[in-house]
């Protein structure tokens, strides 16, 4: 459908691509990778005809339309959210406007004839075009795409001027989507989008008719939705058919024969470079020597990227909290006539791991503030456990570091004197190397003050992490280290993230907040969504009415007996049992994810060492094939083992279920 072809990309000296030949078909959904910097926002401008190539050429058809989504600076205004989104079908507008034209027109008995029947032609081959064009579903589309990303009715008459930076680009989106596009370009399409509208926007696209090229930062999104990765780096693009996970570890085991490649070939360079500095000046070695020197100049030098170092943090030690570490009664908290938050009620207790969830502008940053002591509540109590050591890390949190401090000072001001040495590696493993650490934090990009921000946090000790939109603006390396310092975390934390991945791997409670509740969900996300989706499906069923001609022939039932009075510490007891329960279920159900979470990753290193030894020529060295064939063997025992685990726990996890409801 298009293709790359030679295709030459240069800014100054710096090279982005390099005689590049690359394919897309019709209906391939491809997620665009490589280090930040290597060009791909530069390649997807190309493909969109805003860059030009400086040699080479990008070859399209001709009835092909292309539709492209950047980062941000998209802005609307003049019209209502529904008028501008409905102006991506504008042709259909204007055949609907034409056809009511006609129809006035025709009902004019003063029209001749002639004219008439060549109108009533028109009106019909209109008609048929604008039914094959699906335009009586017009309003359907529009409301369907915009409710999908996040717009509430009340918005689609707002005026679009109105709308924030996000809502405007939101808007973009579904105007792109409604064009419906035959290769659709997204730059980091979930920016601005809350987890509903990426669950939303995941399942649109998988469905798309036409190819996807996309950029994201976002690892589940990439998962759900791309079939293909194209890894641009080195100048070059390299495919890998497969989702992002598994292109993670085929990438890895590709730079791995590549490093050992040029391993081999450096040595080979460097006997042949020492044979020439020794023999250079001899007479009788001449020809040897020329001979060298011309065999050099035709090799080939193997180019690997530079090998990222993955670090392994964890956050400084602090005081153990109390057990219960804060706690919300009857938290109410309005804007003006708007109520945020009426009658909230919530227990932290030591240990937990909370995501809050909701439509963006449903008031989850807000509770934050809340939690965090921000902000007082309007009425009701906000009541800190003992020992609370806490950290909150807000959205806005990267304006608040000091202008005037390098970036080394910035972690170094705030950090105990045991974590001073650990500094320069947390600075690498958020994008921060070599004489960027010397540069004032008032001349960083907002991207790169947030990251500083992030790794601030991770240098400072506390047992209670409030983190608000922590990974804005983060690469998928800087969220890993991120991800795997809060993993190991032994605090308390409650945060916000539209980042699906990340709050799948964190989260074992889910706080859902919207309507001015907040309501808690003991699991993890996806058994919180399992929970939505159920009970969306089975509604409640009402009682059958009795009909009116026999409900005297029906006998009136007996009261129930008065129940004997409860004494306060029975219902004390009964509610601490409960409490136990609950506990005890949760404990149960995060160590059967955890179990689940190996088994996956054991059965994926069996699918790589499989198609190993699928490969043909796999056993023309057999000292060679041994060893992946014993690991094979080890895999396949250690799952057989882990499932007879996980099979013993999930009967357990049923028995406490049942225990809990009885």
């Amino acid at each position: 459908m298009i293709q790359l072809s030679s295709l030459t990309k240069r800014f100054g000296e710096r090279v982005l691509l390099d005689a590049v030949t690359w394919h897309v078909g019709d209906h391939d959904r491809v997620g665009l990778c490589g280090p930040n910097g290597a060009g791909k926002t530069t390649l997807l401008k190309m493909l969109a005809g805003f860059e030009e190539a400086d040699g080479g050429e990008v070859i399209r058809p001709t009835a092909l339309t292309v539709g492209y989504l950047p980062q941000d600076g998209l802005s609307y205004s003049g019209r209502t959210g529904v008028a501008e989104a409905s102006d991506a079908l504008r042709p259909l507008l204007e055949m609907k406007a034409e056809m009511h034209d006609l129809e006035h027109r025709l009902a004019d008995a003063s029209v001749p004839a002639g004219e008439h029947d060549a109108l009533l032609d028109r009106y019909s081959t209109l008609q048929e075009r604008f039914r094959m064009g699906d335009g009586y579903a017009i309003d359907l589309k529009v409301a369907t795409i915009l409710r999908g990303l996040g717009f509430s009715p009340a918005d689609f008459d707002t005026e679009a001027g109105h709308l924030s930076g996000g809502w405007q680009m939101r808007l973009a989106l579904a105007k792109l989507l409604l064009q419906s596009p035959g290769l659709l370009l997204l730059d980091e399409p979930t920016n601005h989008l809350d987890l509903e509208a990426r669950n939303w926007l995941e399942e649109y696209l998988s469905r798309y008719p036409h190819a996807v090229i996309l950029v994201s930062h976002d690892r589940y999104f990439l998962d759900a939705v791309v079939s293909r990765i194209a890894d641009l780096s080195l100048r070059t693009i390299t495919d890998y058919h497969c989702n992002y996970s598994h292109y993670l570890v085929q990438r890895d085991e590709r730079l791995a024969r590549l490093r050992e490649a040029k391993k081999r070939q450096d040595e080979e360079i460097g006997r042949v470079q020492e044979f020439i500095d020794r023999f250079r000046y001899q007479a009788t070695k001449a020809a040897q020597v020329q001979s060298r020197i011309k065999m050099l100049e035709k090799v080939e030098r193997i180019e690997v990227p530079p090998e990222r170092k993955r670090i392994h943090f964890q956050f400084p030690a602090a005081a153990k909290s109390g057990r219960s570490v804060l706690e919300l009664d009857h938290v109410h908290k309005a804007y003006g006539p708007k109520r945020v938050l009426d009658d909230v009620t919530l227990l932290i207790e030591r240990g937990d791991r909370v995501a809050l969830v909701g439509p963006n502008g449903a008031g989850k940053s807000t509770l934050m503030r809340l939690l965090a002591g921000v902000e007082a509540p309007d009425r009701g109590t906000r009541v800190e456990g003992h020992q609370i050591v806490m950290q909150y890390f807000a959205q806005d949190e990267a304006t608040t570091l000091d202008p005037a401090l390098t970036v080394y000072d910035t972690l170094a001001a705030g950090s105990p004197m045991h974590m001073v040495p650990a500094i320069r590696n947390v600075l690498g493993g958020f994008l921060f190397s070599g004489d960027d650490v010397h540069k004032k934090a008032g001349v960083l990009s907002g991207g790169e003050r947030t990251r500083l921000a992030v790794a601030r946090m991770l240098l400072r000790p506390s047992n209670l992490l409030v983190l608000d939109e922590p990974t804005n603006h983060l690469d998928l390396d800087s969220k890993d280290v991120l991800l795997d310092a809060l993993v190991d975390y032994g605090g308390t934390l409650l945060f916000v993230s539209h980042d699906r991945y990340f709050v799948e791997r964190l989260a074992t409670k889910i706080v859902e907040v919207g309507g001015g509740q907040a309501r808690t969900y003991p699991g993890t996300y996806a058994e919180f969504l399992w929970s939505q989706a159920n009970s969306a499906q089975a509604p409640a069923k009402a009682a059958p009415p009795v009909p009116a001609a026999r409900a005297t022939a029906v006998p009136a039932a007996p009261e129930p007996p008065a129940a004997a009075p409860v004494s306060y510490e029975h219902r004390k007891r009964d509610a601490a049992e409960r409490k136990k329960r609950e506990r005890a279920l949760q404990a149960a159900a995060t160590r059967l994810a955890e179990l689940e979470a190996r088994i996956a990753e054991r059965e994926t290193e069996i699918k790589t060492v499989e198609a190993a030894i699928a490969a043909p020529g796999f056993y023309d060295r057999p000292a060679d094939a041994t060893p992946t064939l014993d690991r094979h063997q080890t895999l396949m025992w250690e799952v057989g083992d882990l499932l007879g685990q996980w099979e013993m726990l999930q009967a357990e996890v049923e028995e406490k279920k049942a225990a809990l409801e009885s």
